[in-house]
């Protein structure tokens, strides 16, 4: 296995990330929505890399690509490698893209040595998990785990243009959509690569990381009531001022969060009103992003921080209001994936230092198919959804070789649980 490792091209991988981050709709950074003409050119892009890697592809009917390398077994269920294809507006060339290449350069790795494992392998490239232009995410990787509603079909863009219609635009079958979902006893597991996109391993100095869960998030809107006046004229003991009441409640909200590490909480917007230079507040509202592994924990902070919004709020005789708007419940990676990885992260001479994801990934919704693991690699700066998101070739290249090296130990392992079950 040591030569088939040393297959693995770093500079390839980047060549390709490179040149798929060149079919952009923006000459800023990656905007490349999916089901438009640039995410069914890079599409087409990428069926080429994964042909002349080795591999059958074919398009479902939520325009996923997908390209079968297969196993000594062909019956045996696949291992499946994959993330999306799309970006936000303005974004950067690594966020997705850096884990459907890996997963093709594995199997130009396999091919190139002549060398087929004993389970199929499958790299997909889901169609839309950012959300962008239909504003639900995750529409690929859910037609894939067959938890994709109907009802989505009749999701709009800003243009009044329905998904149901974007996808017959492209020649495919809407109706057909449930003809993407596999079947859980043809699927072996599911592994992606990521860009970390937070700065914790490039601030303990490690390419990899073996991601533990996905955090949940809870969102909320809220509006602080006080009473506007002169600037000039109301002294500050009796002030009803919404702003400063505001800015108590979000210091209280850091610090519970600092408290429950490693929850993070984000007041990501407020606005205040009537917001004039020389009028006292009268009325804030915002938003709060909460996430968190620990639903348990993430629930008691949540108590927590509305209980102190209440009294800061009747100190100051103020009115809290609040309303929750979204919430996706957190997901753990398998255990076995996750000591497969750690295992693969060790012989590449490395600790296994666990991470925990608050940014959600394909990998989410794939987790209602079959079991999970993912692997991070240190992005320069933490920074992501942004053009000056980075990963070095190195870093890469580290990263596809701790994603193959888990693709041996678990086809390893699997391959022992059917000599024990025969015993």
């Amino acid at each position: 296995m040591l030569d088939l490792k040393r297959k693995i091209n770093g500079q390839r991988i980047s060549q390709r990330i490179d040149e798929l981050g060149r079919i952009s709709k923006s000459s800023e950074g990656v905007t490349r929505l999916a089901f438009t003409q640039e995410f069914q050119e890079g599409q087409k892009l990428v069926e080429k890399w994964m042909i002349d890697a080795g591999m059958t592809v074919r398009v479902d009917h939520l325009n996923n690509i997908i390209g079968r390398y297969e196993g000594m077994n062909r019956e045996a269920p696949a291992i499946l490698i994959g993330s999306h294809l799309d970006t936000v507006i303005d974004g950067g060339k690594y966020d997705g893209m850096l884990g459907v290449i890996s997963g093709i350069e594995i199997v130009s790795a396999l091919s190139e040595s002549g060398y087929r494992m004993e389970n199929p392998i499958e790299v997909i490239g889901f169609s839309d998990e950012e959300g962008v232009r239909f504003h639900t995410t995750f529409l690929g990787s859910k037609a894939i785990a067959g938890t994709f509603k109907e009802e989505t079909l009749y999701a709009m863009d800003e243009k009044g243009i329905s998904l149901r219609e974007t996808l017959k635009q492209l020649g495919l079958k809407p109706v057909r959509y449930q003809e993407a979902a596999y079947h859980p006893n043809d699927v072996l597991c599911y592994l992606e690569l990521h860009i970390e996109q937070g700065p914790v391993l490039e601030d303990l100095g490690q390419p990899v990381g073996v991601v533990t869960g996905i955090a949940g998030a809870s969102r909320y809107t809220f509006k602080i009531t006080g009473f506007a006046g002169h600037a000039g004229t109301v002294p500050i003991l009796l002030r009803k001022d919404a702003l400063i009441g505001a800015s108590e409640f979000i210091l209280e909200i850091e610090k519970l969060a600092k408290e429950n590490a490693p929850i993070v909480a984000t007041v990501g917007m407020l606005t205040v009103n009537p917001g004039a230079s020389n009028v006292i507040p009268g009325e804030v509202t915002g938003t709060l992003d909460i996430r968190d592994t620990d639903i348990n924990r993430k629930e008691r902070v949540i108590k927590e921080i509305f209980r102190t919004a209440h009294e800061i709020c009747k100190k100051r005789h103020l009115t809290f209001e609040y309303k929750k708007v979204m919430e996706t419940a957190p997901v753990l990676c398998d255990q076995e994936m996750k000591a497969a990885i750690e295992a693969a992260i060790l012989l590449n001479g490395m600790n296994p230092i666990s991470l925990v994801s608050g940014a959600g990934h394909d990998a989410m919704a794939m987790a209602d198919l079959t079991k999970i693991g993912m692997i991070f690699v240190r992005c320069k700066g933490g920074i992501s959804h942004n053009p000056k998101e980075f990963a070095s070739v190195e870093d890469m290249e580290m990263g596809t070789m701790v994603l193959l090296e888990s693709i041996i130990q678990l086809t390893s392992n699997h391959k022992n649980k059917i000599k024990e079950s025969i015993r």
